[in-house]
This record gives C-alpha cells, structure tokens and sequence, in this order.
C-alpha cells in the first residue's frame, strides 16, 4: 500500500503522518520539544529539530511504501546562512517581538502590514540594527524551507509559506516585485552588498514539483526514508491547517489553536484599509487569506490544568491527563455565560494583535463576582479565543464574509466546548472534524498527496472537496445567541483587562 507523508516541525511536537490512497491517516509518530528563551531571544536548536524528527519518523510504519512527501513547519521566523548554508545567528522564532522599528517602517513602506514575526521584519531590524552578521547573508528562509533544503537541495517554499517571509504577487504567484525594489532601495540595504530577490527562497505554488529526497538527505534522517521520493513545496502550519479543513476556496476559513492560535479567512476582495492586527497571506495555491495571529492560546491553561491535577494528587487521585481536561472544559458549560465577571488574561509572550511587547497572565474579578470553577475554568477558554476575537471583528467591520469555520487543534479536541465558544466568539459556525486535534501533518501529506495524484489542470480546492472530503461528516455548531451576548460582554471587561495587563508587564 503506497502512502503520503507529512512532516510538522510545530510549537511543541514534531510530528509525521502517512496517509494512505483514501486519505486516511494510516500510522504516525511524534517528539516532545520546546523552544528556550536564550539571550533576549525565542530559539529552537537545529540540531534538536534533526533529533525529533528522526524520533517521529523512526515511529510511521511501512516507510519504504512512502509514494510523495513534504515538509511543514511553525511559520515566519528568521533563518540567516551563509553562501555555505552555515548558520549565521540562532534561529529566531515566529514567538519573538524584537522587530518592532523594521515592522512599522516596512508597513508605512509597502501601504502593507508587516507583523512582527515575519522575516523580512527580522531582517530589516537586522540591518536597522547593524548586527554583524547582516553582510555575509547569502540565504534567508524559514524552518520548513531550511529542513527541505536540507532533504532534497532545493531551496524553495510553498507560496503560503513564502507569504509569511514577504509580501505576495497572487496574480503572478511570485513576491511583490515593487515591494522588493522598494526593500533594496532602503539606504540601510542599499550599503550591503546583496539584494533581498538573491536571499529569498524561490516560490512554488501547491501541486509543483519540489524535488527528491538526495542521498544526502536519506543520510542526514539515518535512511530512515529512502532517496528519491518526490516532495511537495514545504508549507507553513497556516497552509497545511487551511488543507487539513478544507478551507483554501474564498468564504471559507479555519481556526488553529493549540500554543499559539489563528484564524485564517479566504478573500473575495482585498480588505477597504491596512489593519496593524490582520495580516494578508495566501493559501497553498496563493488565493489571498486574512489571517488573525495570536501567540497565545493555551499555555496558560495548560499550567492551570498542571495546578489543579497536582491539588487532586495531595488527595491521592492519579487522575489522567487527558481526562482532567475533558472534565474541566466540560464544568466550564455550567458557568455563567459572561464567566459571572471573572476575567482571564493569559498572555505568557508579548501579542502583536494587542500591541504588547511581553505578557504577564492575570486572573482578576470584582468581590461580587461569581467565583466558581465553572466560571474560572469558562474564562480560561475564553481567553484563549479573546485576542483572535478582537482580531475577527475587525475582519466583521469590513464585512469580510464567512460561510464557515473549520477547528482544528488541541483546544477542540473534547467534542462542543470550544467549538461552541469559538461559534460565539467569531459569530459563524464552526465545523470539527475527525482530524480535528490534528491537523498540520495530515494537510501536509495531502499536499504531497495533491502532489502525486493532481489532475491535470486540477486546483487545489476541487481536489480536496470533491476527493478528500467528498462525504466527510463533521459536526457543525451554530452561534448560539445566549453564549454570543456572553461573550460580548466578556469581551468588553477583556479590554478593559488589558490596561492593567500593560500595567503589570511595566512593573513585574
């Protein structure tokens, strides 16, 4: 039986799921890291990247059956080589808000948002900065493009993935062109001796060619893979999560939410303004998406989960993981649809949405609050959707329609709870499927399967619903109007909340 894989260098897992010719996930394997905070700076080793990945894919069964593959991997970041591909400073994360001089200018620049954590905020603070190593930059690319680089020898992105580097042409499927003369005219990159078309990865659209697995790559995995299985372009997470819910035709969208949390909306129309919170990203093909990112979602639940299993612990329960946070979203059902005043901040990292530079999380309430588990734990859930929440409306005042929402990601992995929030959250309904918990290896294994099995003159978006999902059940949940007046009135005292979380981040 010939299978698909797909390979996620995530957050918090490295993981790699084969598919098989009806695109069922037929075996997978993970590895457990996480990123350091080293010199000011959000970090990942590469060598631990290699590491993890030989774990996760030492565990997917029948590996010599691998018909097509591809790469995916955390979005925007920083990568710097050499011409020798020899790394010139530490990879810096899509968590870190350094770039905040190079993004605003670049903004007012393009009339386009540059977040924070895209790459070309990160060079252009680089140079903004004369950091050292800015000369002898010969290649810029993210953690998907440097693992394929490194697996097959060509140095290529996805058009989804390159979208979170620089700006995107869809017309012409390629970067900006008059945004990159307008990058290399800046004087601080005028004085170097490159320009920015000889740093970026050449872009390719979902369904093209990307090269084989070299010899040197099998090396490099201790042949756990044979050479020459063909790859897919390698993607971000929000490409491979739009694949995984089928949600790369215009109207559609998905929520990701796991460490960090985003939405992604399929445009009919460019948006009437620039927004600071939205950026304008594409999908795999490189149809233009609105996309709302938030580096937190659910760390700090996580700690408080940890918490209140360790006070169970003191009275000698042992309880399971994963069955302590299914009955802890489900109590949360029973408070109080606005969480009876208790409010949750749970920013860990600075929030680009929010224009916060660090975070400190926060618990507070007024004394005539109603302080119950319910309504604390109803809070923590929606913190974790409240920036993305702020993000959306903005989507909703320029009347950006939305059929549908897909989740996907740990924060829906207990059936209704989140859903149903994040239905009132974002006033459309969303829809979970089987592959909901996840998503980004299973939408990456599906573009190798695209691939492999295109069509000729076959879009993307006709393969996965007329092949992949034909069919498919999920379970669909509606606004509902009680829970959606809840939230609002959540949301406003959220607001409010952050002045004190500015607050707090100043003083401890």
């Amino acid at each position: 039986m010939k299978t698909c894989l797909g390979i996620e260098l995530g957050s918090t897992r490295i993981k790699a799921v084969a598919i098989d010719g009806a695109f069922r996930p037929v075996s997978a394997g993970d590895h457990t890291w996480a990123s350091r905070y080293e010199n000011g700076v959000w970090t990942y080793p590469l060598e631990e990247a290699w590491a993890g990945l030989k774990s996760a894919l030492s565990q997917v069964e029948n590996r010599e059956n691998i018909a097509a593959a591809g790469v995916s991997a955390m979005m925007h970041g920083y990568l710097a080589f050499d011409k020798d591909w020899n790394l010139l400073t530490p990879f810096r994360t899509w968590q870190n808000t350094i770039t905040g001089q190079a993004a605003a200018g670049l903004t007012e620049l393009f009339g386009f948002n540059i977040p924070q954590r895209w790459s070309i905020a990160h060079l252009y603070q680089a140079a903004l900065n004369k950091e050292e190593h800015v000369p002898r930059i010969a290649h810029i690319t993210t953690l998907a493009g440097y693992i394929h680089y490194r697996l097959t020898g060509v140095n290529a992105v996805g058009i989804g993935e390159a979208s979170g580097m620089f700006p995107i042409d869809s017309a012409a499927l390629d970067y900006h062109q008059e945004m990159v003369s307008k990058f290399n005219a800046l004087p601080e990159i005028q004085a170097l001796p490159w320009r920015l078309e000889d740093l970026l990865p050449q872009v390719l659209a979902a369904g093209e060619p990307a090269g084989t697995l070299s010899e040197a790559g099998a090396a490099l995995l201790d042949h756990l893979l044979p050479a020459g299985i063909p790859f897919a372009p390698a993607e971000g997470d929000a490409g491979t999560g739009m694949t995984a819910t089928n949600a790369v035709a215009p109207r559609t969208g998905n929520v990701s939410a796991g460490t960090s949390i985003f939405s992604m909306v399929v445009l009919e129309r460019p948006l009437a303004q620039v927004h600071e919170e939205i950026d304008i990203v594409t999908t795999p093909a490189g149809a233009p998406v609105a996309m709302v990112h938030c580096n937190n979602c659910t760390n700090d639940t996580n700690a408080w989960v940890g918490v209140l299993g360790e006070a169970a612990r003191l009275f000698g329960a042992q309880p399971d993981m994963g069955t302590l946070y299914t009955k802890l979203y489900e109590k949360s059902l029973e408070g109080d649809p606005d969480c009876g005043g208790v409010l949750v901040c749970n920013y860990l990292a600075g929030e680009g949405v929010t224009h916060m530079d660090a975070g400190r999380p926060l618990v507070a309430r007024a004394p005539e609050s109603g302080f119950t588990l319910a309504n604390f734990f109803r809070a923590q859930l929606y913190s974790t959707m409240s920036t993305l929440k702020i993000g959306m409306d903005i989507l909703a005042a320029e009347r950006v329609a939305i059929d549908s929402l897909t989740g996907h990601g740990g924060l829906f992995k207990t059936p209704v709870v989140g859903q149903s929030y994040m239905a009132a959250a974002c006033g459309a309904p969303v829809t979970c499927m089987e592959t909901a918990g996840e998503g980004g290896p299973y939408g990456m294994a599906l573009l190798a399967s695209f691939l492999l099995n295109r069509g000729e003159g076959e879009r993307l978006e006709d393969f996965l619903s007329q092949k992949v999902f034909a069919g498919v059940s999920g379970s669909t949940i509606q606004p509902d109007p009680a829970c959606v007046e809840g939230f609002n009135a959540y949301i406003r005292r959220y607001k409010a909340l952050l002045e004190v979380e500015k607050t707090a981040v100043a003083v401890l």
